[in-house]
């Protein structure tokens, strides 16, 4: 059953209370828009302009191109096909004019993840009578939170991630002068296939200088061999189902000693983790609502008073749903102000790092899963001390 076919009607009818808004129009082209993927769970390609009308009274409705009907006709919502251009806006007018309604827009870009829809389609709208309001409530709460299902099969990806990482970390820190980036990427791919993972970019593996490039990916033609006492970082990610994602970063030293910079860089990026993890979880037994910004303020706060703030250079964390970089709250102060409220059902990753251009990088890498007890931590045994020879 598609998602919309689950959602709530009385809940959601209070959430567009909330908006002042007559629905939620959901609009995609070409899969510009991940929420509708999410709530239709296409079963084919969807290359025209599409509407899925969410009401506040009455039932949902869709408007989609006859040569999409597969795509969509699995969904139990009433559905309205159009051919050419003149019958989709004589439908758009028909349905909406006079409409107050929920889209996903972001006011100024203010939030890149819920823009997505073009000025041409709210102009569009416009014309024929509709006022336009942002819908981000509507993304986190119905599009952006996980089942019970899907939280089972989170638990379990995270668990295997984990037991992935440091079982490869252990064998490579031993290889020094052997083994290759790109080889233990491999290694990882190889790994997260036998444990039944599903992958759709290959994690990153950075040894040394590479491992402060937080988007560092090696090659076969172009990839470092391990030397001693090398700082090397392993960020995999990967989802069972066709949706769990789970997503980690991992660190370890090649080397027995390593030296106190390494330590205090280490230390710090963990604490600065634990820390918004804290502030979450103070903030849920106060009964306080809190916004994705304040804990990145929290992680970033413990790297500024340890004098790493610089180099810290991207958000805390990102929504996690059913793509790995979500449409829900991300943990950010810093490339925006993301005050989108973190509630139960959410899941997203927790990820401060430490970025010494030319040197070593440290990032230590969480999911948070927020139920209604509370923050769950995945996998249940996050990484305290580098993994050492």
């Amino acid at each position: 059953m598609a998602l919309v076919d689950r959602i709530d009607s009385n809940k959601l009818r209070s959430a567009l209370k909330g908006l002042n808004a007559d629905g939620w129009l959901i609009y995609d082209f070409h899969d510009l828009n991940p929420v509708a993927a999410r709530l239709i769970g296409y079963k084919g390609m969807v290359t025209r302009r599409l509407f899925l009308w969410l009401p506040a009274q009455g039932s949902p409705t869709c408007i989609a191109h006859n040569i999409d009907t597969n795509a969509v006709s699995h969904i139990s919502t009433d559905i309205s096909y159009y051919t050419t251009w003149q019958q989709l806006h004589s439908l758009l007018e028909e349905k909406f004019a006079g409409k107050r309604v929920a889209m996903e827009l972001s006011t100024e870009n203010a939030v890149p993840y819920l823009d997505r829809v073009p000025a041409g389609v709210v102009e569009l709208l416009g014309k024929f009578g509709a006022t336009v309001v942002p819908s981000a409530t509507l993304v986190t709460q119905f599009a952006a939170c996980w089942s019970d299902e899907e939280l089972a099969s989170h638990r379990l990806a995270a668990e295997s991630l984990a037991e992935i990482a440091q079982n490869t970390l252990r064998s490579v820190i031993t290889e020094i002068g052997t083994v290759s980036e790109y080889q233990v990427q491999q290694r990882v791919i190889e790994a997260m296939a036998q444990s039944g993972l599903e992958i759709e970019d290959p994690p990153i593996v950075g040894f040394g200088p590479n491992a402060a490039n937080p988007h560092y990916d090696p090659s076969e033609d172009d990839s470092r061999v391990l030397q001693a006492d090398e700082v090397v970082l392993l960020d995999l990610f990967g989802k069972r189902d066709g949706f769990a994602w789970a997503d980690q970063t991992w660190m370890a030293f090649s080397g027995t000693n390593p030296p106190e910079e390494v330590v205090s860089v280490w230390e710090a990026t963990r604490d600065a983790r634990d820390a918004a993890v804290a502030r979450l979880r103070t903030a849920h037994e106060a009964g306080e609502t809190i916004a994705g910004a304040v804990l990145d303020d929290a992680a970033r706060d413990v790297l500024r008073e340890k004098g790493y703030a610089d180099w810290f250079t991207h958000r805390t964390g990102h929504s996690i749903d059913a793509d790995l970089h979500g449409s829900g709250p991300h943990l950010d102060n810093l490339e925006t102000n993301d005050v989108r409220v973190l509630i139960p059902g959410v899941v997203f990753s927790v990820e401060p790092g430490v970025y010494l251009t030319g040197r070593f990088g440290v990032r230590s890498e969480i999911n948070v899963v927020l139920t209604e007890n509370g923050p769950e931590v995945t996998p249940k045994v996050p990484q305290v001390d580098l993994i050492t020879r």
